[in-house]
């Protein structure tokens, strides 16, 4: 069968040609190119040896997988980090030079021919450099930049602050701790500040956004999808709000942001952890990328996740049916026979107690007695500590979108103020989409179906 048309491949969201890919690392735009690069088992369809697999897409859609660009070495695999553009010089490799940031994750079994000596299983901060826009790396021969902090720390998230002039590194220790470090040259790293963030661990991301008010927040994001916002002054992170979830779902996990996009947009990818491809050449895929901005202003400021603009550009045929009253004894089945959707409408709950929505045989329940949403079909594991169920607003109209692919559904409600994510693999089905009531009436509005082309077409063909 042709690479990207098997059974069970995302058709567009991202998923390596062949074998296994996690947390999304080096997330990073320049020169018009988007570039992912992604933990990647070049050797086998299961977590393994650890590279980092390197895509780049001029839309968000359309990715086309490069050759490795991180391999391990005596100091370890290539676990989770970030990128950034030296747009100042200031690790001294030329203006514009790409960084990249990432955890050696050192060896346990072998011992070392580092000549920094790194004792056996340590994981440490390394850096590695481009000065071609990507297409070649170079790590630093002085790796490492920042020695065990404690065990098992990693992740870099690096960032410009452009008011200290420095960079501010994010990196997580261990159980639920975090770290600060600055540099004013991206190679000599000075400790700033360690919190706890409780209830997560791993894949820090942090970064400015601007309420609607014009204020400046800082947002800690950590791996369970759990943010905070706050203060930060190139010394210490200051929170201004509680610890809240950006990421409702159980399937989406690590998600990072792209550094130097265009325009100040805030780009979001996350790991679809947990999904299920039998028999597939290829293990696991990436999120939809969303846009990230905040709602609200001052202490009540809140982010909002939407999808990216660019997947309106996959649409095909669009339909709008009218507004259709959902009863017990009357469902309503959507007008598409298509496998790949961009659907929305609202929900004018009535007196209905239940709202079924069977996506190619699975069922997504919207319970409104209790006030939750249910999505698991059982053969999909979770990955994360989150309930059973989504907490759903306490609001009588439900403004709804949902992005289908072949093995996920992406759920935005009330302008993307929640947001979840969630693997599948499809049930028996006569009809791709079927909305259903229990226990009284509901009505659907505003409703608009778009059938979506396959964002793989094109790459097939390279």
């Amino acid at each position: 069968m042709a690479i990207y048309t098997e059974l069970h491949r995302p058709q567009f969201h991202f998923s390596a040609k062949k074998n296994w890919i996690n947390d999304p690392n080096g997330l990073v735009y320049r020169d018009g190119i988007w570039h992912l690069f992604f933990q990647h088992n070049r050797l086998a369809p299961v977590w393994g040896e650890m590279s980092w697999g390197h895509a780049v897409s001029d839309d968000l859609l359309h990715w086309r997988e490069l050759e490795i660009a991180l391999e391990p070495d005596d100091m370890g695999d290539m676990f989770s980090g970030s990128a950034v553009v030296d747009e100042h010089n200031t690790a001294g490799f030329g203006a514009g030079a790409l960084l990249a940031f990432y955890t050696a994750a050192g060896f346990a079994d072998k011992p070392t021919a580092s000549l920094k000596r790194v004792p056996n299983g340590a994981h440490t901060q390394c850096l590695a450099y481009s000065v071609d826009s990507g297409k070649q790396w170079t790590k630093f021969s002085d790796n490492p930049l920042v020695a065990e902090m404690s065990k098992g720390n990693r992740d870099p998230k690096v960032v410009w602050h452009e008011a200290s002039q420095r960079w501010v590194m994010a990196l997580y220790l261990s159980e639920d701790e975090y770290c600060l470090l600055t540099s004013p040259d991206a190679k000599s790293w000075e400790l700033r500040q360690r919190f706890r963030f409780s209830g997560e661990s791993e894949c820090p991301d942090f970064f400015p956004l601007r309420d609607q008010a014009g204020q400046e927040h800082w947002v800690f994001w950590a791996a369970g999808g759990h943010y905070q916002l706050g203060r930060f002054d190139g010394e210490a992170f200051v929170p201004e709000s509680p610890v809240l979830l950006g990421e409702f779902g159980p399937n989406g996990y690590a998600a990072q942001t792209w550094s130097d996009a265009p325009n100040d947009r805030r780009i979001q990818i996350s790991w679809m952890a947990g999904g299920l491809y039998p028999e597939m050449p290829f293990n696991q895929q990436m999120s939809l990328p969303v846009e990230l901005s905040l709602t609200g202003e001052g202490e009540d400021a809140r982010l909002v996740r939407q999808p990216v603009r660019e997947i309106e550009a996959l649409r095909l045929r669009s339909v709008h049916p009218d507004s259709v009253a959902v009863t017990p004894s009357a469902s309503f089945v959507v007008p598409t026979n298509a496998k790949l959707l961009d659907v929305s409408f609202t929900v004018e709950k009535g007196t209905a107690a239940v709202f079924y929505l069977v996506i190619r045989g699975q069922s997504m329940v919207f319970d409104f007695r209790d006030g939750r949403l249910r999505f698991r079909p059982s053969d999909v594991p979770k990955v994360k500590p989150t309930p059973e169920y989504v907490e759903l607003p306490n609001e009588e109209h439900l403004d709804v979108r949902l992005i289908v692919d072949l093995t996920s559904v992406e759920i935005f409600i009330q302008g993307g103020r929640m947001s979840a994510s969630f693997c599948f693999l499809p049930g028996a089905y006569v009809n791709t989409l079927v909305a259903n009531a229990y226990g009284g009436d509901l009505r659907l509005r505003d409703i608009a179906v778009h059938e979506l082309a396959s964002a793989w077409r094109r790459e097939a063909g390279r």
